[in-house]
């Protein structure tokens, strides 16, 4: 609609506003009509409209099968717009017109902002299933006038009440028209359904629907005045009433076709089986976090043990290798801490690195400056726990053996996201310039346990590959390559 607007007419970015917000809101006049909705705009020059939206009723059939946005019809061609734009008045006159066989019945409404008509709805119903109404078709017929004539005078969607159309009750999840007392006079059944689920045991007609929602909802202290307004239809809000182990949501919107309010219309949907579903989740990833918690704590306590037993080595060899482990065991409990500050199973893999990067540091004999370029980005719990791991090993071994005691030097982590969204890959360069691979080292077959590790995790576990080599220049490259997910 953007695009179109800009393109064709001569409307302004407020306007343009005011049309998203009416088109944010129409579903409802286009169930309560039982009609499709086509938005026209005057182009520039005056000479056309252009349809820039377009909604079809998700309580009767359509009467357009065609997209209708983006065609352009000259003046003249469809009176009932120009008299609806010129006059600024619901234009109802003519015959129905016969699509496909089909007979339907034309109105347009002109959508008024600010005294200055921005364009018009015409508003398309099919009469091939028309019959005599129901008390609920009546209702929603009448519901559908009072909003089209609040559109007409300028008066509706309301200001800075932008409604989420997915997330918002529909005509069809609940129904209640209420007079300028708020009291009841008519509600479909699926809302007296609603009610019942609160705990109401006689009918909704007749009742004030805000003092009886108030009554239904759980004792809290006062009675919650707010709850009462709304349900009242005095204003345009939405909240949500718990009840009888029942919740349910509403929306009022009040009735103002000629200026002063005549009563309100308000939609309410039963949402208790989706609040609950929503608690057990939240229950769920309290639970998942805790325990990554919990993993945490416990493997910082076995490293902490190692460490004690470390120093009670009277070996060197045997010192140096529960230090080893000591840092295997921390590069997977930094995984765990993050996945227990997270909602979901997924992890953000730079921090993690540089905590590593961080971690192997300290193990260093010289003076060696570790860095990372690139980034790792977002990985599934299932690939980071590994590849933190892996990572560890492939640092521990280039600052254990690349570097003696004293030199400078640098160890570099590259990491470069690739691949297609279906077959995303990662690819990891851990490069030093220290004194390079002794003669005749093959990486598949030769190395000490470290490697051995960083072997059966990438080739096993992560289902990767692996290779060291000689670098360009001086010292040693470790390639990594690994399938991972989409980088959400």
């Amino acid at each position: 609609m953007n695009d179109l607007v800009r393109q064709h007419t001569a409307l302004s970015e407020s306007d343009l506003e005011w049309l998203h917000l009416l088109v944010s809101e129409w579903q409802l006049l286009s169930d309560l009509s039982f009609a499709d909705l086509v938005l026209w705009v005057p182009t520039l020059d005056g000479t056309r409209y252009v349809s820039v939206a377009q909604m079809r009723p998700n309580t009767g059939p359509t009467s357009y099968q065609d997209d209708m946005v983006g065609h352009l019809v000259p003046r003249g061609r469809r009176p009932l717009l120009d008299a609806a734009l010129d006059e600024g008045r619901i234009v109802r006159e003519g015959d129905p017109e016969w699509r496909e066989e089909v007979p339907v019945r034309v109105e347009s409404i002109p959508v008024r902002r600010e005294g200055r008509v921005l364009g018009v709805i015409a508003r398309n119903t099919n009469l091939l299933t028309v019959r005599t109404p129901s008390r609920l078709e009546l209702t929603y017929l009448q519901s559908a006038s009072d909003l089209a004539q609040m559109i007409a005078a300028g008066s509706f969607p309301f200001p800075g009440q932008q409604v989420d159309m997915d997330a918002s009750p529909r005509a069809g999840d609940g129904l209640i028209r209420l007079d300028a007392d708020g009291i009841v006079q008519y509600a479909s059944p699926n809302a007296l359904s609603a009610y019942h689920r609160l705990g109401l045991a006689s009918d909704l007609v007749g009742q004030h629907l805000g003092q009886l929602t108030s009554d239904l909802a759980p004792a809290r202290g006062p009675v919650d005045e707010a709850i009462v307004k709304l349900a009242s239809g005095y204003a345009p809000r939405e909240a949500e009433v718990e009840g009888n182990d029942g919740v349910i949501q509403l929306r009022a919107i009040p009735l103002k076709p000629k200026g002063p309010r005549i009563g309100s219309l308000v939609l309410l949907r039963d949402v208790t089986e989706l609040r609950r579903r929503e608690r057990e989740l939240i229950t769920k990833d309290a639970t998942i976090r805790e325990i990554h918690h919990r993993v945490k704590n416990n493997l910082q306590t076995v490293a902490a043990l190692l460490r004690l037993q470390a120093r009670r080595m009277d070996s060197d060899q045997g010192r140096e290798a529960l230090n080893e482990a000591v840092r295997r065991v921390g590069s997977i409990a930094i995984v765990h801490e993050t996945l227990s500050q997270n909602l979901d199973e997924r992890v953000q893999f730079d921090e993690i690195a540089d905590r590593v990067l961080a971690m192997v540091a300290e193990i260093s004999p010289g003076k060696v400056n570790c860095r990372r370029t690139g980034r790792f980005g977002i990985l599934d719990a299932e690939v980071a726990t590994p590849l933190s791991m892996v990572l560890t090993e492939v640092l521990q071994n280039a600052l254990e053996h690349a570097f003696a005691p004293g030199e400078q030097g640098s160890v570099e982590v590259a990491a470069l996201r690739g691949g297609t969204r279906e077959d995303a890959r990662l690819l990891i360069t851990v490069r030093d310039d220290g004194r390079g691979l002794p003669e005749g080292f093959d990486a598949q077959r030769t190395g000490n346990l470290g490697l051995q590790i960083v072997r059966t995790l990438v080739e096993g576990e992560l289902g990767g590959s692996f290779d060291m080599v000689p670098a360009a220049e001086r010292g040693t490259k470790v390639v990594l390559d690994i399938p991972v997910g989409p980088d959400k």
